[in-house]
């Protein structure tokens, strides 16, 4: 058997002894020997023994496309390094994606395009016009994304535009380079990892990386890592805690890739490896989420000392949709799946799963990019400020309770208030109960049938002014005001005896109070405070009645009496009730009535003024309407009187004397007074009535009020003697006619 016995190979032609930069890097990864491809193009080997001869040519092959350019910039940013970066700017703007809460919004962009065309046409000056447009499109735009549901923050997570973790990456590092590879063959382009620098401090920054166009998803897999990319990130998580660097994850996910590949090579132990060694890394560590984050995919580089996310992100344990298959057996329950699965930022905050939100632009992260990624990068270098002050011990019992104190109650020990917000209430039933008494009060106070015993009305009060306070606490956490009140608390258990302290306390109280009930509106949680707040005054009042204090007071409460008398009569009541029918049937009070109904309305008014007329003349009351421009008078002049009445309080320094004197009140508390203390809050009565009732007694102000009764007086009586009423008269809240009576106190009462 022939052997051919190995000798050194001879070159037939000269190599090329010039090379340029692509073909030296070429060479790394396809040349031979470390001789260019384009040499061993041009050669061939030859090799003669005994008559045998071999000549193997080298076959000519596609030229790769490298990032590395001819000249390089050293000073481009990011380092000389950059260049080798696969991730460039698009060549294509994206096109813009209108998501289906948005469309509203479409109308105005259209009208504010179709206003600049026209003056760009008409060479006219509409800039007003544009303007007006302009706010009103961000008005809407506001109010748009202030009042985000769950569902709809969802979808602005998964906004094709959205910027991507390299994004961020660029606009937030001074430098940075990616670094590949799980060193077992693979390198996952679905996690992106690599060392970038924040301020001159080095990080290593982890992401998922979706694409920004359908290329690029396809590349990136959509983002869905397979096991090499978890343990490509796993093998950095440990150079970096070799080398004492900060990790940063960056999480934008809908889940780990679920494919049967995956499933072979091992994703669920691939996830719990990170998971494991992650809790036991001795460098700070912080996750962002910046997109959705979805399941075991996104706690693989998330177990963390902080977790942020940005305003509009989500992260779940199931995605909405798929949690509606399951509950209820259809995708379309999304919206309710998402809301029941609280994936928002604000939700999770309030369970203590995320540790803080990066404020977003209004229309979202892909509204202005660059503004996002400055907040994301402060909200990093503010974070790693204060974790940098701990030592390895505490960063990692830090981390360790950040997981254990979740969802954690023990048995028998009272629950937190802060905890206790957070728990879920029975809304439902609290809500039907009140309902009931109401109902059974309402009806009690129709007959003389016995209320509802006072036991449990008591019982319900208790829980209402449990829940209320929740529900304050909840609104003042909400609004920012927890800080404050905590300071003005602290103030005050400080104690000082000077009398000029104890007022400037009070006032800042009384500022905070003002500021805390002027914004109150705004609390998430307002429309349910609202509800418990007016059924707790309600029962309390249906508890205690308050006794009536005057004779006005007395008169009002007969009137209401006999006007109820006469209401649940049941002829009356049966009129009532098919008049109201005919108007719903119309389409209410708002829309336009036949004229027929609308004389059927008044002849219905005046045979209740008729009876009601007859119920009262026994008592000597007589009833009148008042007409509407008196009554508007009426109303004018006693906000005239307030306003005297402020400014005499204002201007002669009254404010003080009544601080003063409720100082002097709070101070006795429940002991009886001494003879000096009782002197002095004598004296400090006596100054502030003499002062208000000076500013009454305004000569000015007691002729114009003496003028409008006369005025009132004399139309009471010219509608007396023609026994008619207007069309146009007022009703009080309950129904029951504004009146006017002879038997009332004179002018002084009203003042």
């Amino acid at each position: 058997m022939a052997t051919v016995t190995q000798s050194p190979a001879t070159l037939t032609r000269n190599l090329a002894p010039r090379h340029t930069a692509s073909d030296l890097l070429s060479s790394s990864s396809s040349g031979a020997c470390g001789v260019p491809l384009k040499a061993l193009a041009k050669a061939q080997f030859g090799m003669r023994r005994r008559g045998l001869s071999i000549i193997a040519k080298a076959r000519k092959v596609k030229k790769h496309e490298y990032p590395w350019p001819e000249d390089p910039d050293p000073n481009v940013k990011g380092g000389v390094l950059s260049h080798l970066s696969v991730f460039k700017p698009l060549k294509e703007r994206l096109k813009p994606v209108t998501l289906e809460f948005e469309k509203p919004l479409l109308d105005l962009q259209k009208k504010i395009i179709d206003v600049q065309e026209m003056a760009n046409e008409t060479g006219l000056d509409f800039s007003d016009q544009i303007i007006s447009l302009e706010n009103k499109y961000q008005q809407a735009l506001k109010d748009l994304y202030t009042h985000l549901t769950p569902i709809q923050r969802l979808q602005i997570a998964r906004h094709p535009n959205r910027p991507t973790f390299l994004d961020h990456i660029f606009n937030i590092t001074e430098k940075f380079v990616e670094l590949h590879g799980d060193r077992a063959g693979y390198d996952d382009p679905a996690i992106v990892t690599g060392l970038g620098t924040i301020n001159d401090k080095n990080y290593m920054f982890i992401g998922h990386q979706k694409g920004r166009n359908t290329k690029e998803n396809i590349q990136r897999n959509f983002g869905m890592p397979t096991p090499h990319g978890y343990r490509k990130a796993l093998r950095m998580m440990r150079y970096a805690d070799h080398h004492g660097f900060p990790i940063v994850t960056f999480i934008d996910t809908p889940g780990a890739y679920a494919d049967l590949k995956s499933e072979e090579l091992g994703q669920g132990e691939a996830i719990a490896q990170n998971l494991r060694t992650m809790f036991g890394l001795k460098v700070p560590i912080i996750s962002i989420v910046i997109g959705e984050g979805g399941s075991g995919g996104a706690l693989a580089i998330g177990c963390c000392n902080k977790m942020l996310m940005l305003e509009n992100a989500v992260f779940y344990v199931a995605s909405p949709e798929a949690c509606a298959a399951i509950l209820w057996k259809t995708a379309k329950a999304a919206p309710k799946a998402a809301e029941k699965l609280k994936i928002t930022a604000p939700e999770l905050c309030k369970l203590q799963i995320s540790d803080g939100i990066i404020p977003e632009p209004l229309g979202g992260a892909h509204a202005d990019p660059y503004w996002t990624s400055q907040q994301i990068k402060e909200a990093i270098v503010e974070s790693m400020e204060e974790l940098s002050k701990m030592d390895v011990e505490t960063i990692l019992k830090h981390r360790h309770l950040k997981y254990r104190k979740l969802g954690g109650f023990q048995e028998g020990v009272p629950i937190e208030p802060v905890k206790k917000i957070n728990m879920k209430r029975r809304e439902v039933g609290l809500r039907d109960e009140i309902e009931k008494l109401k109902q059974q009060i309402l009806e009690a106070s129709k007959s003389d049938a016995a209320l509802p015993p006072e036991a449990g009305v008591k019982e319900l009060i208790k829980k209402l002014e449990e829940e209320v306070e929740d529900e304050y606490d909840e609104a003042a956490k909400a609004l920012g005001f927890e800080e404050k009140i905590v300071a003005l608390y602290e103030e005050a258990d400080k104690g000082t005896n000077d009398q000029a302290s104890e007022l400037a306390l009070k006032e800042k109280i009384e500022e905070l109070k003002a500021e805390f009930e002027a914004s109150l509106s705004k609390a998430p949680n307002y429309s349910r405070l609202k509800y418990k707040v007016d059924s707790l005054n309600e029962l309390s009042k249906a508890l205690n009645p308050p006794e009536p204090s005057t004779k006005t007071d007395l008169l009002k409460l007969e009137i209401n009496k006999k006007f109820n008398d006469v209401m649940d009569r049941p002829d009356v009541q049966q009129k009532f009730e098919a008049l109201i029918a005919d108007i719903q049937s119309a389409g209410g009070m708002d829309a336009d009535l036949s004229p027929e109904l609308e004389e059927r309305i008044q002849q219905f008014n005046r045979e209740l003024d008729l009876e009601l007329k007859n119920a009262l003349t026994p008592d000597g009351l007589q009833l009148v309407r008042l007409d509407f421009s008196a009554k508007t008078k009426l109303d004018s002049f006693n906000e005239e009187v307030s306003m005297v009445i402020d400014d005499v309080v204002t201007s002669s320094g009254l404010k003080a004397k009544v601080e003063l004197l409720k100082a002097e009140i709070a101070k006795l508390g429940n002991e009886p007074a001494d003879e000096n203390s009782k002197a002095k809050i004598q004296a400090l009565e006596d100054e502030i009535k003499q002062a208000v009732q000076e500013a009454v007694d305004f000569p000015e102000l007691k002729e114009k009020h003496e003028k409008l009764m006369a005025e009132i007086v004399e139309k009471t009586t010219t509608s007396s003697n023609e026994e008619t009423t207007t069309d146009d008269g007022s009703t009080t809240i309950d129904g029951s006619p504004e009146y006017s009576t002879s038997g009332l106190e004179s002018n002084n009462s009203i003042i």
